[in-house]
């Protein structure tokens, strides 16, 4: 039998790479950071990492997580309701909650988890959820495993999403669920005019802030922060690997009744090891310094508005953003390969994203700015890209 599935792995996999959209990985030797080092030696300028707020390779997270090695050793070997829970875990849990507003929050081993465990134990067929078009493929899963009736708008559309309310007002609880920001556009999602909806038809809203938390809003709380909502989302999910520290981890932080109820039945949690008491240790330490100073988001957001300028200026179609995500729109997904291609060769790391990661025919390169970044990696980003455009013919010359 596994021959003739062989040949059909092998023709799929031959089919994917003439529709330049395979994807290599490349090797980094280095710690994580605005300046890389990958595995043919090269050191090249990183733009393709939810690094945002420079965290990976922070000394304060480092010596925080040496400091948990010899206090609570490696791993916990068990899940939380086991022998798996530690001080630092419900110590790094209240810190979350205070960080975002909420009453209570709940770990995962990744937001993964968070958003495929957070839908069946508290939804059932008599209830209906409504998901952006462009959610997550976590969320995309999560709600596959639930057995709420499924209702999808078009991305950020409140005229849509009124009407996919208006089609589940029979149902008897409802819930709104939005990325934050959405990953490949970076556009941030209406949340003012989501909560007005969800308020007017009796709805419940849940947030996945993996992309916004830390980088949106003036003190990186995200975007309740950024729409002054404060407190006022049922469910909040996000990561502790994109802006803060980029190691490993996922929560859900809203109401202390969900929580609550996802500790006794979401099956991720109940089911899966607890996050390595290390990379507690340094979330606790990164909600501590992200609660003391505002000097990392500040200098992200100044990043973020230079380099979109300088790129608009030089005639890349650009979609508007409020995030740290800048999405060069090139469309062709072979193009987007060659583009990235060239701009490894001239010392810039970033990636050409395509189908199946983005709808065909909407390729392009996705540039993620970082507080790490200082000006003189601006620039020579902004000059790489200028002459790779002009030789591939994708701004004039």
């Amino acid at each position: 039998m596994y021959t003739d599935f062989k040949e059909f792995l092998e023709k799929e996999i031959s089919d994917i790479k003439n529709a330049g959209t395979y994807k290599d990985e490349r090797i980094i030797v280095s710690p994580q950071g605005a300046e890389i080092k990958v595995s043919t030696g090269k050191k090249v300028l990183n733009f393709c990492a939810n690094n945002y707020l420079g965290l990976s390779n922070n000394a304060e997270l480092i010596e925080a997580a040496k400091k948990a090695l010899d206090s609570h050793g490696y791993g916990m070997s068990s899940v939380r309701f086991i022998c798996g829970t530690t001080d630092l875990h419900k110590e790094l849990e209240k810190k979350i909650a205070e960080f975002f507003g909420t009453e209570d929050t709940i770990l995962y081993a990744a937001c993964f988890d968070a958003n495929g465990g957070v839908f069946e134990p508290l939804l059932s067929e008599k209830d209906a959820i409504i998901s952006d078009s462009l959610n997550h493929a976590s969320i995309i899963d999560g709600v596959r495993l639930c057995k709420a009736q499924r209702f999808r708008y078009e991305n950020a559309n409140m005229e849509d999403l009124e009407k996919q309310l208006q089609a589940a007002k029979d149902c008897r609880f409802k819930l709104i669920v939005t990325d934050g920001v959405f990953s490949m556009d970076g556009n941030v999602a209406p949340l003012d005019k989501i909560v007005a909806l969800a308020n007017k038809y009796n709805t419940m809203v849940m947030v996945d802030e993996s992309h916004s938390a830390g980088v949106v809003g003036k003190t990186g709380r995200g975007v309740t922060e950024h729409y002054n909502l404060k407190g006022q989302v049922e469910i909040i999910t996000g990561t502790l690997g994109k802006a803060f520290g980029g190691a490993i981890g996922g929560f859900t932080t809203g109401k202390k009744e969900v929580i609550e109820i996802l500790r006794q039945r979401s099956r991720p949690y109940l089911f899966s090891n607890s996050i390595p008491p290390l990379v507690a240790a340094a979330g606790i330490k990164m909600v501590d310094m992200m609660s003391s100073t505002n000097v990392l988001q500040d200098k992200l957001h100044s990043n973020t508005e230079y380099f979109m300028e300088k790129m608009g200026k030089i005639g890349f179609d650009i979609k508007p953003t409020a995030s740290a995500i800048c999405a060069v729109m090139l469309y062709d997904a072979k193009l987007a390969q060659d583009f990235a291609a060239r701009l490894l060769e001239e010392g810039i790391y970033v990636i050409g994203f395509s189908y199946p990661v983005v709808p065909k025919d909407l390729a392009r390169i996705r540039v993620q700015l970082s507080a790490a970044h200082e000006k003189e990696h601006l620039d020579k980003a902004v000059a790489a890209f200028e002459k790779i455009g002009k030789e591939l013919g994708v701004i004039k010359k």
